[in-house]
C-alpha cells in the first residue's frame, strides 16, 4: 500500500501547452508521453462506489497492472488515497491477488469477482516532469485524452502534482506557481467520479443548499471549525462544476459557499484571531465583489488566477491548520473542548441576536435592511445543530426561512405574521432559554 498525496488541475488547451516552459524555471527530468488506457470496473449496484473504492486496470505499452484506490480525503484540489498496485501479465481482472484486510469483513471475495464489469475507460497521453522544489520530489505529469462511458464521452485535460518525497507544503507552493498564469482550476473530482457520472447518463446535478453539519462524537472545538469549512469548500467547488455546465442557479450557491466561509470564521472569532485568516478573507471579499458586480461568466471566471488564488490559500489554510500559529495558549485549550457544549453557547447567542434584530421592527423597509443578517444566522444554525435530530432543527429554520423567503419576494403585508412565527419558536438545542 502507498498513500498517494497529489494535487489536481483542470487545465484549458493554452495551459496545458505552456506546461513545459513554466516548468524550466526549477531542476527537473523530463520523461516523453506515454499512452495510457484504463479501465474501471464495478458491479451492477455500484458496490465499490458505495465503498468509496476504485478499481482499474491500467495498460502502459504490453505492461500492465490492476490499481485499487481505498476511501480516503479530498480537500480543494488535494487527494489522500490509499493506493494497492498488482502487476498483471494480462489485462485480466484478479481481486483475490489484493490484500485481504482491505475488503469489508462481509465481502465475498468470489461473488465480487463475477460481479464486476468494465463500467468506463480513459485513453490519455501522460507527460511527466520529477521537478526538484524547495525541499521536495514532485512529479507533474499532464494529461490529455478523453473519459468514455458506452456512446457518450468527456475531454480529459489535466495536470496533476504528486508528492514523491519531500514536504506537502512545497507542493501547494509549486502549484500557486503555476497559476499565477491564466488557465487552471482546482479539480475536486477525480478520474472516476468523471466516469461515473458518464455511465450514469450525465445526470443534471441538483443545486443544494448548506445541509447540516454532521461532525463525529466528542468531536472537539477545533474539529468542528474544520468540518464547518470543509463543508463550505465542498460546497463551493460542487456548484462550481455545476456553474460551468450552465446551471445558472449555481452562481448564487457558490455566493452562499463564500458567505458560509465567511460565517464559519466569525462563529470562531473569539478563538481564532482575525489576523490568522486576514490574506483569506481579503481574497474571498475580492471573489464575492467580482461575482456580485461583474456578473462574469463560468468559463471565464473559474479559470482566472484570482479564483485560482482564492481556493488554494483556503485548502493551503486548513490541510496546514494556517490558525495554529496565531493561538494564544488559552484559546488553544478551548479549541480542545466540546464541540457539542461550544455549539449550544452559540445557537443560543444567535437565537438572542435575531431576537434583538426583528422583535423592534417598526417599518417595512427595516426587514430588506436585515435581511443579509438573518441570511447568516440561518447558516451559523446549519453550522452548529449536527447535535440534534434534523427535523428539530429543520423546523424551527422553517419560518425563519419562510420570512427571507417573504422580503425577498416584497410580501410586505406577511411580514410581521411571519416574524412573529419566527420569534415564537422554542429552541431546540441543550440549556437553550432564549
Amino acid at each position: 500500500m502507498t498513500i498517494e498525496i497529489e494535487l489536481k488541475f483542470i487545465a484549458t488547451p493554452q495551459a496545458a501547452d505552456r506546461l513545459g516552459s513554466q516548468l524550466a524555471a526549477w531542476p527537473h527530468q523530463y520523461s516523453a508521453p506515454l499512452a495510457l488506457t484504463n479501465i474501471y470496473y464495478e458491479t451492477p449496484d455500484n458496490q465499490l462506489r458505495r465503498w468509496d473504492m476504485g478499481l482499474r486496470i491500467r495498460g502502459i505499452g504490453e505492461k500492465y497492472e490492476m490499481t485499487l484506490k481505498a476511501a480516503g480525503k479530498t480537500i480543494g484540489g488535494l487527494h489522500q488515497r490509499p493506493e494497492y498496485n498488482v502487476e498483471l501479465t494480462q489485462p485480466e481482472l484478479d481481486i483475490a491477488r489484493l490484500p485481504a484486510e482491505i475488503w469489508p469483513e462481509e465481502c465475498d471475495l468470489s461473488a465480487l469477482q463475477q460481479q464486476l464489469k468494465p463500467l468506463f475507460t480513459t485513453h490519455f497521453n501522460r507527460e511527466r516532469w520529477l521537478v526538484t522544489y524547495g525541499n521536495s520530489q514532485i512529479e507533474v505529469a499532464l494529461d490529455r485524452g478523453e473519459v468514455s462511458a458506452g456512446d457518450l464521452s468527456e475531454p480529459l485535460q489535466e495536470i496533476e502534482l504528486e508528492l514523491k518525497q519531500g514536504d506537502l507544503a512545497d507542493v501547494l507552493a509549486l502549484a500557486a506557481e503555476l497559476g499565477k498564469a491564466e488557465g487552471l482550476r482546482l479539480g475536486s473530482l477525480s478520474k472516476a467520479a468523471r466516469g461515473y457520472w458518464l455511465a450514469q447518463g450525465k445526470p443534471q446535478q441538483p443545486v443544494r443548499s448548506l445541509p447540516i453539519l454532521q461532525v463525529k462524537p466528542k468531536a472537539t472545538v477545533e474539529e468542528g471549525m474544520q468540518a464547518a469549512l470543509t463543508l463550505a469548500l465542498k460546497q463551493w467547488q460542487y456548484h462550481e462544476e455545476l456553474w460551468l455546465r450552465d446551471e445558472p442557479a449555481a452562481r448564487d450557491a457558490i455566493l452562499e459557499a463564500l458567505e458560509t466561509v465567511r460565517q464559519a470564521l466569525s462563529l470562531f472569532g473569539a478563538l481564532v484571531p482575525r489576523k490568522a485568516s486576514n490574506a483569506l478573507r481579503q481574497k474571498l471579499t475580492s471573489l464575492i465583489e467580482t461575482l456580485e458586480n461583474e456578473q462574469p461568466t463560468a468559463q471565464a471566471f473559474c479559470y482566472r488566477p484570482q479564483w485560482l488564488d482564492a481556493q488554494l490559500t483556503f485548502s493551503g489554510w486548513l490541510i496546514n491548520a494556517g490558525w495554529r500559529p496565531f493561538i494564544e495558549p488559552k484559546n488553544a485549550a478551548r479549541l480542545q473542548g466540546s464541540f457539542k457544549r461550544f455549539a449550544d453557547i452559540m445557537l443560543g447567542r444567535v437565537a438572542a441576536d435575531l431576537k434583538e434584530t426583528f422583535i423592534t421592527i417598526r417599518q417595512h423597509n427595516e426587514y430588506l435592511d436585515k435581511l443579509a443578517r438573518l441570511s447568516r444566522q440561518m447558516l451559523a444554525v446549519r453550522l452548529l445543530a449536527g447535535a440534534y435530530p434534523q427535523h428539530e432543527v429543520e423546523n424551527w429554520l422553517q419560518p425563519w426561512q419562510q420570512l427571507a423567503q417573504a422580503i425577498h419576494a416584497d410580501r410586505y403585508h406577511e411580514l410581521d405574521m411571519l416574524c412573529r412565527q419566527a420569534l415564537r419558536q422554542p429552541a431546540f438545542w441543550l440549556n437553550g432559554n432564549v
